[in-house]
């Protein structure tokens, strides 16, 4: 009976997740329905007063003939301005080179096939968590290498699967090093914080000590579901596949990951040379600090040099790459993937520039804070609302960046009118947007990893998938959310520079 009502609560949810329009109609119909509410707020003779001034702040109408004028002039400007565009094709061109040589898939096949056969769960999930890096090579390369591991190991695929998707996606703002996704938020984040304050800066590596010790934690946890729920549950394997040879890296490959690992330390030394030494090159010109250095504010220049570099350097020694058409290659095919993305960017950046126009996000943080404050809620029973909520609409909304141009414009401000720093409730907001991917039908590779499922389950479905997954999430959430009220108790900044609360802006 109870797996009755289950099943059927999961095809609930498919249903009604699947009748929402693609991310970038919602942006399209967002922009036309900030427009139409601008005119119909604008109707109702409202204001508000700014705290701690005698500021009155009323709606903007957007359908008068200035509004009009403002829109047609600024359609262009509003999408090649918009902060998260360009961060993210400046990245994707260097990574692209490093995975268009093999260097990342690579690495991820080293990582599994040395890890000891105690380990082996642990490093799959790690592993999981690290292909973040990479965008989506995580899905694509390791989800079915986990599951051809497992099966040579003697333990059943599926976990394996599972415990490599949970890693992947579970715990997907979770890791060790930068990726795209972090310029990406921190730009939508910095975007929504200018509604309060034109001056606020928020730098890519805005989440990074918090999301570096997260990576462990989520590490684990992936580690103990597989091995005390996940196996027990499914038992042994008795599918007609059988254990496929997992090929050890070739000298040519070894060859290229030695030069990369080379050529790496060269620029790394090269960038700490650049910070450590108090008038570094790298620092601050005028106050000598790191915290508004061209390092943290130009990370994504980083990013962009590290994925050529070791690219390249891997593709000469492993003889993937023969001539710079190679490399410009890697950048084409990474460009190319972004098609649909450029798209949603566009209607994304339209819809959060009508948006500040017309005072909404303001009036909608003053009265939205005024009324938390009211509540008497400090910032842990908030921040623990606030994650809840982000981790139910991710049931609906896959794209994390789409989800958060939608959150950023009204929560963000709205928490800085009570003290609350945008960093801090950026991390917030990728605990939500993580833990639930991995049980979400939205999610865009969650019809990839049925398929690779069906290849040692052929009867299995979104429910098979959706059951397996649901105690990662389950955990994840836990442990995550223990982790970050601990994290705020202890006063803790979650990145460099990125305090927990601000003073209250007037």
């Amino acid at each position: 009976m109870q797996k009755n009502f289950f099943e059927s609560f999961l095809k609930k949810i498919e249903i009604l997740g699947n009748k929402l329009p693609n991310p970038t109609t919602l942006f399209a119909l967002f922009s036309i329905g900030v427009v139409v509410l601008s005119w119909f707020i604008s109707q109702l003779d409202f204001s508000v007063t700014f705290p701690n001034t005698d500021r009155e702040i009323r709606p903007v109408n957007l359908l008068s003939k200035e509004g009009l004028h403002r829109i047609l002039m600024s359609l262009t400007t509003n999408f090649t301005s918009f902060a998260p565009l360009g961060t993210v094709l400046v990245a994707l061109l260097g990574i692209g080179v490093a995975e268009h040589s093999g260097l990342i898939g690579t690495f991820l096949r080293l990582l599994v096939i040395k890890a000891p056969k105690k380990l082996l769960t642990f490093i799959i999930v790690l592993a999981g968590v690290l292909s973040n890096t990479a965008s989506e090579i995580g899905y694509v390369l390791l989800v079915p290498l986990a599951g051809m591991i497992f099966l040579a190991a003697g333990k059943h695929p599926v976990a394996g699967l599972a415990a490599a998707f949970a890693g992947v996606s579970g715990g997907y703002s979770a890791n060790l090093l930068l990726g795209t996704i972090d310029p990406l938020l921190a730009g939508i984040t910095q975007e929504a914080a200018h509604i309060i304050d034109k001056t606020y800066e928020v730098n890519a590596a805005a989440n990074y000590y918090f999301l570096f010790v997260s990576t462990f934690f989520i590490a684990i946890a992936g580690t103990i579901v597989t091995e005390k729920v996940i196996l027990p549950r499914l038992g042994e394997y008795k599918g007609k596949i059988k254990p496929e040879e997992i090929k050890p890296l070739t000298s040519d490959e070894k060859r290229g990951l030695v030069l990369a690992l080379i050529v790496m330390l060269i620029f790394t030394i090269i960038i700490l040379i650049g910070l450590i030494p108090e008038n570094g090159y790298l620092r601050d010109l005028k106050t000598g600090s790191l915290l508004r250095s061209p390092f943290l504010s130009g990370i994504v220049s980083f990013i962009f040099l590290g994925g050529i570099l070791a690219g390249i350097a891997y593709g000469l020694g492993a003889k993937t790459i023969k001539s710079d058409g190679d490399v410009i290659k890697g950048m084409s095919k990474s460009m190319e993937t972004l098609g649909s993305y450029i798209v949603l960017v566009f209607f994304a950046a339209q819809f959060v520039a009508f948006f500040n126009w017309t005072n909404l996000g303001q009036i909608i943080a003053i009265e939205g804070a005024m009324a938390l404050k009211a509540s008497g809620l400090g910032p842990i029973p908030l921040m623990i609302i606030f994650i809840f909520i982000t981790a139910s609409l991710n049931l609906l909304i896959g794209s994390a960046s789409a989800k958060w141009a939608i959150m950023a414009p009204i929560f963000v401000p709205m928490f800085m009118l009570l003290g609350y720093s945008p960093e801090l409730i950026q991390a917030a907001y990728r605990i939500g947007d993580s833990v639930t991917n991995i049980i979400s039908p939205m999610m865009s590779y969650f019809a990839l990893i049925i398929v690779f499922i069906n290849k040692y389950d052929e009867k299995a479905g979104i429910g098979t998938l959706i059951a397996t997954m649901l105690p990662y999430s389950i955990s994840f959430l836990l442990i995550w959310t223990t982790l970050f009220i601990l994290w705020i108790t202890l006063g803790l900044p979650v990145g460099p520079g990125a305090k927990l609360f601000i003073d209250v802006v007037n």
